[in-house]
């Protein structure tokens, strides 16, 4: 495990920025995570922050960014914009990224996903991470929200709580097993959808979210050890 260093930028979004932060390993990484929040908060979400951290210090170069709005398809427009701004950039020229996001986030990187697969063919994204993935509302089991994730082919991986009130344990298996795309669901035990485990603190809880997201990320790159 080494240091990383936090760089600030302002990605152009229409008529005006989304806040972003690179979060940049030592060396230079070949492979990038974008990272979003869910419906409330922002980049600085704690979950967000440890994992972004965890990742950088382990040679995988992350980017994390604010987009306020409660619009699934505002949420998605921005999140490809970033994915256009990171697969252009000259600062970082990496091979590939995943999109990562909580609740919300992870629904409009799903979106992105299946959208920029529609409209060409390069391999620029991954895979997806998806952190508390909200597949129906609280008690509204019968309206799942699985159409995007029923057309991603590139490599899923679900973090879910046990007790998420909103992506209830068999449902969440149901989708799965429908999807084309291979896929891991690790459910942490006995978590809600703000990934709160009684007798647990957040940072125990992290510490486990993010060794399972790194080495699911390491499984699906080779990622350089040196």
């Amino acid at each position: 495990m080494s240091g990383h260093a936090e760089v600030k930028v302002k990605i152009p979004f229409g008529n005006k920025y989304l806040d972003a932060i690179f979060s940049v390993p030592e060396k230079k990484s070949r492979y990038g995570v974008i990272l979003t929040h869910g419906a409330g908060g922002d980049m600085n979400f704690p979950h967000l922050v440890s994992l972004a951290a965890y990742l950088a210090s382990h040679g995988v170069l992350c980017l994390r960014f604010t987009c306020k709005g409660l619009n699934i398809a505002y949420r998605t427009k921005a999140f490809k914009t970033v994915v256009e701004y990171l697969k252009l950039s000259d600062d970082y020229k990496l091979l590939g990224v995943f999109l990562a996001g909580r609740s919300m986030g992870s629904r409009a990187a799903a979106s992105v996903i299946r959208h920029l697969s529609q409209e060409d063919d390069d391999d620029f994204i991954q895979g997806l991470v998806c952190l508390s993935y909200p597949l129906h509302r609280p008690k509204l089991q019968s309206k799942l929200r699985d159409e995007d994730l029923l057309f991603i082919r590139c490599p899923v991986l679900f973090l879910s709580g046990s007790a998420d009130e909103m992506c209830e344990k068999q449902l969440l298996e149901g989708v799965a097993s429908k999807m084309k795309a291979p896929k891991k669901i690790y459910w942490i035990d006995k978590a809600n959808h703000g990934m709160t485990v009684k007798g647990r603190t957040t940072d125990d809880v992290m510490e486990e979210i993010n060794a399972q997201v790194f080495s699911w990320l390491r499984e699906n790159i080779e990622l350089e050890h040196k």
